[in-house]
């Protein structure tokens, strides 16, 4: 038998340095934000630094990813689907993350607790648009 045979349909990854270059490249990106916006001589080269190479990283990451998946031959038809339903689950999380969040704000808006003074938000939202209500 052979090394090479695959006895799966599936793809093992093989160690990859972009993972850790990314993670480095976004505290980057972050510390120099925190520079900038704190009035440091050097956080916008910081800040600039580290959306370069983050860019860049990202850009490797998805050459490697599609080398992987056209040259290679790795994506079979079982990864093919095992990405797609994890991009799916990942979209519908992120919808249900936000569901909640609004469901959540409408919730305290529409029905305030005695915690929080009994304010109705919406009602102080119109008085102020109809200009009834100033500071």
């Amino acid at each position: 038998m052979l090394h090479s045979e695959k006895r799966h349909p599936f793809h093992l990854v093989d160690p990859s340095p972009w993972p850790l270059l990314a993670s480095f490249s976004a505290l980057t990106l972050t510390f120099g934000a925190v520079l900038y916006f704190h009035g440091y001589n050097d956080g916008e080269q910081v800040l600039i630094s580290g959306f370069i190479t983050l860019v860049l990283v990202a850009i490797l990451w998805w050459r490697d990813v599609i080398r992987e998946a056209t040259f290679l031959g790795n994506h079979t038809l079982k990864v093919q689907y095992g990405l797609r339903f994890g991009m799916l689950l990942f979209i519908i999380s992120e919808v249900m993350f936000f569901v909640s969040f609004f469901w959540a704000f409408f919730h305290s808006s529409i029905s305030p607790s005695v915690e929080i003074g009994g304010v109705c938000l919406h009602m102080e939202l119109l008085l102020l648009v109809h200009g009834v209500f100033h500071f």
